[in-house]
């Protein structure tokens, strides 16, 4: 497992600074570094690794401060320096060792330090091991941040109050994904993760694995029963943790989340990611704040760059998220893929509301209208669950997300059939949006408080998959 410190600092820690850092175990220690020198090492000298520093990241965005560590730590003023140092503790000395690097960084370079209170600059000794003491089977330098790996699971064990995407798990991600191997994120009960990173790890074959405060393990997600076998986390039966269970609480506050697909036509003067941008301008009255490709989200909101980067990384999807201000909590992420229709923009935005009533429910039909008109939407399903306005996901049951509207797009309606989609089961009403050649349909399914309304989506699903599949459908429906 790590412990990691945090360094927020105004300066730019440079080759100097992060030197006089690394020097806090004395010349004895031996540096090494993986992913093209982005990530330095600090190890003994038998190569058990101590310490790890994360290349420095320039953070445009004050609020990522606040969502990722909490509202007590005082963040230098936008721009700053986030710099990541994380501790093994398999050796007791490695703790106190990165808080030295961190304290010794911000000494140097003004700023502070997260958690509060672990920064300092005396030295630590790290005492000399024998050979035997050396663990087997190290995880090979393509996978610098594992502290398991067998042939088919990757093991991390993190411990953080809110454990976000951050770059170095998004790296591993990919390097298990290209292994073929599960990546199985360990945590103690206490820990919750963004938006972002349970995206992330909601498909199989990966996990969220939970510390069962009574013994054993479960699944974050799920709540079932898991135990180490075979070299990886498997499910002992269908009967739920009872810590994911009982960790579940009444609340009044609310997640809204409007998953929408857009398709636009392959032009060199596509600027993408504004489809994202006028959702959350119709929701919030203001555009994301930032965007990145992890957390924390460290550029400015800019649809030209973000379409520059996915213009780089094509024929390859692109995977984004963005975020809103810390008095209005939203985030969302973004998938950028080319398509046989064009290129697709697959958004996911979730915000939070302290009280049912401030969920703006009446403006969900008008964002389809505008989405449908001005940005090629092809479907948008709406959800509320009752859940934290924060944002991050707790290790323990929550209610499902439950449907409040559907809007199929031009497109899907000329494939179904205008006068089939119309015809929807008796409880769904669909309201017709845009113009009267080439309309889309809304269909509103409730106000979030009806479990029905998953039966109702269901219904319409397969009504207008058969319709769209009946040779009866006449031309001129399509």
């Amino acid at each position: 497992m790590t412990k990691d410190i945090i360094a927020l600092t105004p300066k730019m820690p440079d080759t100097g600074s992060l030197l006089a850092a690394l020097h806090a175990g004395g010349p004895d220690l031996e540096l090494t570094a993986t992913d093209d020198g982005a990530v330095v090492h600090l190890c003994t000298a038998e190569g058990r690794r101590l310490v790890s520093v994360e290349a420095p990241m320039l953070v445009h965005v004050p609020g990522e401060v606040r969502r990722l560590l909490g509202a007590e730590v005082a963040a230098p003023e936008a721009p700053f320096w986030w710099t990541e140092v994380r501790a093994s503790t398999a050796v007791p000395e490695a703790e106190p060792l990165a808080g030295s690097v961190g304290g010794r960084l911000t000494m140097l370079l003004g700023g502070t330090t997260w958690p509060p209170g672990a920064a300092h600059t005396a030295r630590v000794t790290v005492p000399d091991e024998p050979r035997a003491a050396q663990p087997e089977g190290r995880p090979a330098d393509t996978f610098p941040t594992v502290d398991v790996l067998t042939d088919s699971t990757a093991v991390v064990l993190a411990d953080r109050p809110v454990l976000p995407l951050t770059t170095w798990l998004s790296a591993t991600l990919r390097a298990t994904a290209e292994t073929n191997r599960a990546l199985c994120l360990v945590t103690p009960p206490h820990v919750r993760l963004t938006l972002p990173l349970r995206t992330a790890l909601r498909g199989a074959p990966n996990r969220w694995v939970v510390q069962d405060p009574e013994g054993g393990y479960y699944d974050g997600l799920s709540g079932v029963r898991l135990a180490w076998q075979n070299g990886t986390f498997l499910p002992t039966g269908d009967a739920l943790a009872d810590a994911f269970t009982h960790g579940a609480a009444s609340t009044g506050q609310r997640q809204l989340t409007i998953s929408f697909r857009t398709v636009h036509p392959p032009d060199e003067h596509l600027v993408l990611g504004r489809s994202l941008e006028a959702a959350w301008r119709h929701l919030t009255g203001a555009p994301p704040v930032g965007w990145g490709t992890a957390e924390p989200v460290n550029l400015p909101w800019s649809p030209d760059q973000l379409t520059d980067l996915a213009r780089d990384r094509a024929p390859a999807p692109t995977h984004l998220v963005a975020v809103g201000t810390p008095d209005r909590p939203a985030v969302a992420t973004l998938r950028i893929a080319r398509t046989t229709a064009g290129v697709a923009e697959e958004a996911n935005l979730t915000l939070g509301y302290d009280r049912p009533q401030h969920v703006p429910l009446d403006v969900l039909e008008s964002l389809a209208a505008a989405l449908v008109s001005e940005h090629g939407l092809t479907t948008m399903l709406t959800t509320i669950r009752a859940a934290r306005s924060d944002l991050t996901l707790p290790a323990h049951l929550e209610i499902p997300p439950i449907p409040v509207s559907f809007t199929l797009g031009p497109r899907d309606v000329r494939r179904v059939g205008l006068t089939n989609a119309r015809r929807s089961p008796a409880s769904v009403r669909p309201r017709q949006l845009g113009p009267s050649t080439h309309p889309a349909l809304h269909y509103p399914l409730g106000d979030g408080t009806d479990p029905a309304a998953w039966t109702a989506l269901q219904s319409l699903g397969e009504y207008l998959a058969s319709a769209a599949d009946s040779p009866g459908t006449s031309r001129s429906d399509r």
